[in-house]
């Protein structure tokens, strides 16, 4: 994008802190934009449309995935970085790359795996992106991974244990000093939780696993129910649940650009580096609507992830999860010739827990279906003569 429209205190390719390995600056695009295309061509982006983002990828075509998730995250991110003069770029590259590590079955599969992995460093799906980018993408000829900018992966890493940090160089840095990242990771962080709320609102309606009623309870869905039925008192169901979902969108997204450009006003940072020197994050909701948006994540909590066809899922597809870890790690003859020698790399430099990790590596980058078929594969080969 045109340097020329960003505020002093956006990241630019001016002032970014670059690559891991130097290569020459893009002709025709930014860095971010660099960033973008190498996320969105990678196979670890192409994956996320076949892996769960609440309701498995087989059970309806209509329910959201990781991928279209990404798509949401990145179209509200790039709105509000462009009314606050941010890098729209930078933070559609962290948007578009935030789930790339993420197991099948979302965060059943992620529990099943950091289970499976207690005993060799345990498995979280933020770190695992970072891999992805960072190591386990193999498409360019002088490097591992994508190679992309600091601020991306700085974007990407949303949170971090001290012990992990220190293992992680310049990007675990802000953790081990207590500083903030960039305001286009604050402001995509957010942007998730904005995406992820309200469209779990939507599936979960359409499944029928929530209804109107039971929202009713929570501020922020009862304000915009209201006002839809005031001003239009005979809508039908789905132009409804529609309405009121954009509208709580709009309300979100008003509240933390209007609270955000307050903060940052306030602060009057000069650069990216005294965004980062802040003492708290300065893109954010006002009090009041981040009650509001948490009271809304603990109904989803109790009504939605919890409900017992979303348990029955989670539960199987988290016994899938764990029976495949235990199959690879014990005999990797099990797993592709490609896959087999990455696993023996692994075990030959770090022992059981570098095993342990290729496997985990290896099922983390597996769809959904994927892993059913596997699953199906080495238990009930009976089922696909």
């Amino acid at each position: 994008m045109d340097d020329r429209t960003l505020a002093p205190y956006a990241a630019s390719d001016a002032t970014s802190r670059g690559r891991r390995h130097p290569e020459p600056p893009p002709q025709y695009r930014s860095e971010y934009q660099r960033d973008r295309d190498r996320i969105i061509h990678s196979t670890a982006f192409r994956r996320l449309e076949y892996k769960t983002q609440v309701f498995v990828n087989h059970e309806g075509d209509l329910f959201r995935t990781r991928l279209t998730h990404s798509l949401e995250v990145a179209q509200i991110a790039r709105s509000i970085a462009r009314v606050l003069h941010l890098n729209e770029d930078l933070t559609e590259a962290i948007a578009l790359a935030h789930d790339m590590g993420h197991t099948p079955f979302g965060h059943a599969g992620q529990d099943a795996l950091n289970t499976c992995m207690a005993d060799y460093g345990g498995f979280e799906h933020n770190l695992q992106s970072l891999r992805v980018v960072d190591e386990l993408e193999r498409r360019y000829a002088s490097f591992d991974g994508l190679n992309l900018t600091f601020e991306t992966r700085e974007g990407i890493l949303k949170h971090c244990n001290l012990r992990i940090a220190y293992t992680l160089g310049d990007v675990g840095e802000r953790f081990i000093h207590k500083r903030e990242p960039g305001l286009e990771a604050q402001l995509t962080n957010l942007a998730d939780e904005i995406a992820y709320n309200n469209h779990d609102v939507d599936d979960g309606l359409r499944a029928g696993l929530i209804t109107l009623e039971q929202l009713l309870d929570t501020r922020l869905f009862r304000r915009q129910y209201d006002a839809v039925n005031r001003e239009h008192p005979a809508l039908d169901a789905k132009r409804l649940r529609h309405e009121i979902i954009r509208r709580m969108i709009n309300e979100l997204v008003g509240d933390l650009v209007n609270t955000s450009r307050a903060r940052i006003e306030a602060a009057s940072p000069k650069s990216p580096d005294e965004v980062r020197l802040q003492a708290e994050a300065l893109i954010g909701f006002s009090p009041q609507m981040r009650a509001d948006s948490l009271e809304l994540k603990r109904f989803l909590r109790e009504h939605l992830y919890r409900h017992e066809r979303v348990r029955h899922m989670t539960g199987k597809a988290a016994e899938l999860i764990r029976r495949l870890f235990t199959a690879y790690l014990e005999d990797i003859a099990l797993l592709p010739p490609e896959h087999q020698q990455e696993v023996s790399r692994r075990a030959e430099s770090h022992g059981q827990a570098g095993r342990a990790r290729a496997v985990a590596d290896y099922i983390a980058g597996m769809t959904d279906r994927f892993a059913i078929a596997e699953h199906a594969r080495l238990f009930h080969p009976e089922t696909l003569t």
